[in-house]
């Protein structure tokens, strides 16, 4: 399966086709960060994942491979394009259904509004509020 969706990226990326907003997942750094098939390192608005040495780390970027490794994305900006470390800061879509706020109602990261980026931040908080009465991930109290 890795193969076919690896040649198909191949494909896509030497017909020259390949635009921001139709673009296919080639990697997951973290819970929080995603490399393109376009070479683009996206860095997810609104939220932020656990590192490396924190708890639910492994969980949280298993999360975000399951939702979109391999997979065709649709990206979405706010205000600011681009972090300090030359990251795209966007809103990830798989099948019109945002990633961010999945990765936010489970647990799997906590809000993180950048001052300018906040198109979303009433809805985020609601998810991320969700997540922390269900005790879901990072909010888990037996841990």
């Amino acid at each position: 399966m890795k193969r076919i969706a690896v040649c198909l990226i191949l494909i896509i990326l030497i017909s020259g086709c390949v635009k921001e907003s139709d673009v296919y997942v080639s990697k997951v750094i973290d819970g929080d960060t995603i490399v393109l098939s376009n070479g683009e390192h996206v860095r997810l608005l609104g939220i932020n994942a656990p590192e490396k040495d924190e708890y639910y780390y492994n969980e949280a970027t298993e999360r975000l491979t399951e939702l979109v490794a391999y997979k065709q994305v649709r990206l979405e900006s706010d205000k600011t394009n681009r972090d300090t470390y030359g990251r795209l800061l966007r809103y990830v879509y798989v099948n019109d259904k945002m990633v961010n706020s999945k990765l936010l109602e489970e647990g799997c990261a906590r809000l993180y509004i950048f001052e300018s980026d906040k198109k979303y931040e009433k809805s985020f908080i609601y998810a991320e509020n969700y997540a922390k009465n269900q005790n879901l991930g990072i909010w888990n109290n037996n841990h």
